[in-house]
């Protein structure tokens, strides 16, 4: 069995291979593919990169084979990005996915479809407590993209073309690497960066609540999705992956508590109405219930991010 990663270049697709490989998920190849070409620093002869935009027509029809068992549909341009340049949002977040499903589709019906989805499709006047089933109202291109991504995978499932499964994540913390365009950037950056020694900047005010999830708990729940039977996820295949509500002054005590005030002195309050707008618009809290029954993984407390972050920054 052959098993795709989509946007392998990235943090997600890079952490969810290396975890591929030493779970006891049976398969002969592991392709990576990216807009730009993949690395795998391994040794393991079952993975393969490409680079290819599955934008374009007909891209997607030349990795989805009769071999093809699992799709981990990864790939997007994020928030801000897709905000500020509408056609490329459409072309790479929408149009990609709509790809891949017809390649599954024509070349090898049933093909396990993982999608990554986000709480950017949920907007506007929400409930206090959002669930799988509460309304979708973007008040973005990106969530909106996301919205009816979903929806085709959700229809392409019911006509038996794939086998989807719709993750929405919770925003990840505490990212590696450096800032980039997605509205969230900050919420990584104002943990990352302090403990790097470097000043980081926070766009919104100290009371907002965000919903997060760990990168290893995320990868952890990538992976159960795809485990999952159909039966266990029933008609409707989105779920909203679980996550922890906190505001953006805990993750503050939680930084100065496991480090110490030189470090939390590193970040400065700096108000950007653009980021505030799309973020303060996401879930501060969701219900998890659905998801722990399904058999996804929570974290229990932010400490546990932080401490997550500097022990794979030691590794």
């Amino acid at each position: 069995m052959q098993i795709i990663i989509t946007g392998g270049a990235g943090f997600l697709g890079q952490r969810l291979a290396k975890s591929l490989l030493s779970s006891s998920l049976i398969f002969d190849e592991l392709l990576l593919v990216d807009i730009v070409m993949p690395t795998h620093t391994g040794n393991d002869d079952r993975v393969s990169c490409q680079q290819i935009d599955l934008s374009e027509e007909g891209a997607a029809v030349n990795i989805i084979t009769a071999k093809t068992g699992i799709v981990f549909h990864l790939a997007a341009i994020v928030s801000s990005h897709a905000e500020k340049d509408f056609d490329l949002g459409w072309k790479v977040n929408l149009d990609s996915t709509r790809h891949l499903l017809e390649a599954c589709r024509h070349q090898h019906p049933g093909i396990r479809f993982v999608f990554a989805s986000s709480l950017a499709v949920y907007g506007g006047e929400l409930p206090a407590i959002v669930n799988d089933m509460t309304v979708v109202t973007p008040r973005s291109s990106y969530g909106t993209q996301k919205a009816m991504s979903e929806l085709l995978v959700n229809d392409y499932t019911r006509k038996s073309f794939v086998d989807g499964r719709v993750l929405r994540l919770p925003t990840i913390c505490v990212r590696p690497g450096r800032p980039n365009l997605a509205a969230s950037s900050f919420v990584s950056s104002i943990i990352r960066e302090p403990i790097n020694g470097e000043e980081a900047i926070c766009p919104v005010s100290p009371e907002l609540a965000l919903w997060l999830s760990s990168p290893d708990t995320i990868i952890q729940n990538i992976i159960k999705g795809a485990e999952l039977t159909a039966t266990a996820f029933g008609g409707w295949r989105t779920v909203n992956l679980p996550g922890i509500s906190v505001t953006v002054q805990q993750m503050l005590d939680s930084l100065e508590r496991l480090t110490d005030k030189e470090t939390l002195a590193r970040i400065q309050f700096r108000p950007d109405p653009a980021i505030n707008a799309i973020v303060s618009s996401w879930p501060g809290l969701l219900d998890n219930t659905r998801a722990l029954q399904l058999g996804f993984e929570v974290d229990s407390h932010f400490d546990q991010f932080i401490t997550q972050f500097i022990a794979h920054n030691k590794a």
